[in-house]
């Protein structure tokens, strides 16, 4: 098994935070590690999404739990390896909040993909700050 876990502290309320990770086609303001994304129903437990980086090929994820304003967690299964990841909203004040990516991997190519999926974690927290702030 492989972990990480990364937070960001952001001037903005958890429902201004929500209002930008629901918005799945908009994550490529924000995040350059989407070169195309689209979301295949409502963004709730149990809707897909297919996500292409750039210059890679593309995959499918999976909403398997989503709370409004309090997160969701997505997973991906490539061959036998399984990513999940949960984007985490706690409010600190009514005004701040952290927002926490923790990803557990498993599977025989974990110690591989782990550091390729988190790798931009640090750069898409500080693009998520930045468009959450500009409200």
């Amino acid at each position: 098994m492989w972990t990480h876990e990364e937070s960001i502290e952001i001037d903005a309320t958890p429902a201004r935070i929500w209002s930008v990770l629901a918005d799945v086609p908009g994550w490529r303001r924000w995040n350059a590690g989407i070169e195309r994304i689209e979301l295949h129903g409502p963004f709730i437990t149990g809707t897909t999404f297919t996500m292409q980086p750039p210059g890679t090929d593309a995959f499918v994820s999976t909403l398997i739990a989503v709370e409004e304003q309090g997160g969701f967690t997505d997973e991906t299964v490539i061959d036998e390896t399984r990513v999940i990841v949960e984007h985490r909203i706690e409010a600190l004040t009514p005004r701040t909040a952290r927002v926490t990516y923790a990803t557990r991997i498993t599977g025989p190519e974990a110690d591989v993909i782990g550091p390729e999926v988190t790798a931009d974690f640090g750069d898409v927290l500080r693009g998520l700050k930045r468009i959450s702030e500009q409200a």
